[in-house]
């Protein structure tokens, strides 16, 4: 399925492209193959000639899995940035930091690299409390927001109503299942009349 999905995101004009964000840390993207950047400490030579549309992604998979309809449909009017945020897919680091605002450092610094000076952030649950994040500290850089399924901040408040709600002890239980039977109670909490899957496609999400 991944295969599929990368041919077809590749048929819409965007290509994976690595970015460094600083020595151990580097950042994935999926961006139009225009763009790539002229090297790792200058930003890109050609600048995006479409209004900019990035899509950060949930807690979750990578970035390209979860947004790639939505890259499809938009890649017409728009250019579409997908980064892997921090810690998913082929993004890594070597600093201690796991607060949203070094993602949003991360990101905000690696859309520069790529030519970016303007975009609206779409941003689903953990990638929307980015996005605020992002907005709030590089205004110049972020237009709009679209924030769906999240919340501005995680508060300790909020975290303990949501888990009493949800029926878990620590989040942990949920975001990082052990057993099979954990990705499937994931994914009922994070989808609403998801298809049916076999066990198989759950396992090799466990494993992954």
């Amino acid at each position: 399925m991944k295969a599929l999905i990368h041919g077809l995101v590749k048929l819409a004009g965007l290509r994976p492209q690595t970015v460094e964000i600083e020595p151990g840390t580097v950042m994935n993207f999926w961006a139009p193959k225009e763009t790539k950047p002229k090297n790792q400490t200058h930003t890109a030579d050609r600048k995006p000639t479409k209004p900019v549309v990035v899509l950060a992604h949930p807690f979750a998979g990578d970035g390209i899995l979860m947004w790639f309809p939505q890259v499809l449909a938009l890649t017409s009017q728009y250019n579409v940035y997908v980064p892997d945020l921090i810690f998913f897919g082929g993004s890594t680091t070597s600093r201690p930091d796991r607060s949203a605002e070094f993602q949003a450092e991360c990101l905000a610094r690696g859309l520069r690299k790529l030519g970016v000076e303007k975009c609206t952030v779409v941003g689903l649950s953990y990638g929307g409390m980015v996005g605020f994040k992002m907005a709030a500290m590089y205004p110049e850089l972020v237009e709009a927001l679209v924030a769906s399924s999240t919340v501005i901040e995680m508060t300790e408040s909020i975290a303990n109503r949501s888990q009493k709600k949800i029926g878990i002890s620590q989040w942990s239980d949920l975001l990082l299942p052990e057993t099979v039977e954990g990705v499937k109670f994931l994914f009922t909490v994070g989808t609403h009349k998801g298809p049916w899957l076999p066990d198989f496609v759950y396992k090799q999400c466990l494993e992954a």
